[in-house]
């Protein structure tokens, strides 16, 4: 027998309540760009205009408040891939990846999380990274991306491009764009001459998910060494 429990639709948030929580969301979203996600929760509380117990009734920790964020992203990003394989001439690859782009610039607080660190939307990001493959193989077919090219090479794509992001998004926030065209231009076919074929070998996907962990082990390791 199911129990009540089980089956009861959750209880809609009141209206006051429901705008407090956007506040909150919007508030956070903001000041994790800003100033990165050791911001505290009394600013974003002060942002928001609501008090500290309003935000963790909301939002029981800081990191639950993240995750739903991060499960937001994660979601626009599959909008975007689901948006780009309604393409059916191989386009489809190039507008997703200026899409994420995109996407990464506007939520830069959260570049080191969009791809890792997080359970929040996992399925979102599984259909997403299916979507990519399909493109990719799609821009191949069209002969619009080389044949050599892989889909963890779509995985280094985006990360570098979150890289350039944070490196430059104070002193030139659009440089991201012209390293972008750079890669764009690098996936192109330069001919059927194997001169032009890329040398180096395609990271795997156990190599891909290494890096992730690694990634994932040294920001636990920053945020528990102590700051000088």
């Amino acid at each position: 027998m199911t129990s009540r429990t089980a089956t009861a639709p959750a209880k809609p948030l009141r209206r006051d309540a429901a705008t407090n929580r956007e506040r909150i969301l919007e508030a956070a979203s903001q000041v994790f760009v800003a100033h990165g996600l050791d911001a505290g929760v009394d600013e974003i509380a002060r942002k928001a205009g609501v008090g500290v117990g309003t935000l963790y009734r909301r939002f029981a920790t800081k990191q639950a408040l993240i995750d739903e964020l991060v499960g937001t992203i994660r979601l626009e990003l599959l909008a975007l891939a689901r948006e780009a394989a309604t393409h059916d001439d191989g386009t489809g690859l190039e507008q997703l990846l200026r899409g994420v782009g995109t996407v990464q610039a506007r939520h830069s607080g959260f570049l080191g999380r969009i791809w890792h660190h997080s359970d929040a939307e996992l399925g979102a990001l599984t259909e997403f990274r299916r979507l990519l493959r399909s493109l990719l193989r799609q821009a191949q077919e069209q002969h619009l991306v080389r044949p050599d090219v892989t889909a963890t090479d779509m995985s280094l794509v985006m990360w570098s491009t979150a890289g350039i992001i944070e490196t430059t998004q104070d002193a030139a926030p659009d440089a991201w764009r012209r390293h972008q065209e750079l890669l764009l231009a690098g996936l192109r076919p330069s001919g059927t001459d194997t001169a032009h074929r890329l040398a180096e070998r395609p990271l795997t996907e156990a190599q891909v998910r290494r890096v992730g962990t690694a990634a994932t082990a040294q920001s636990a390791i920053r945020k528990a060494t102590p700051q000088t």
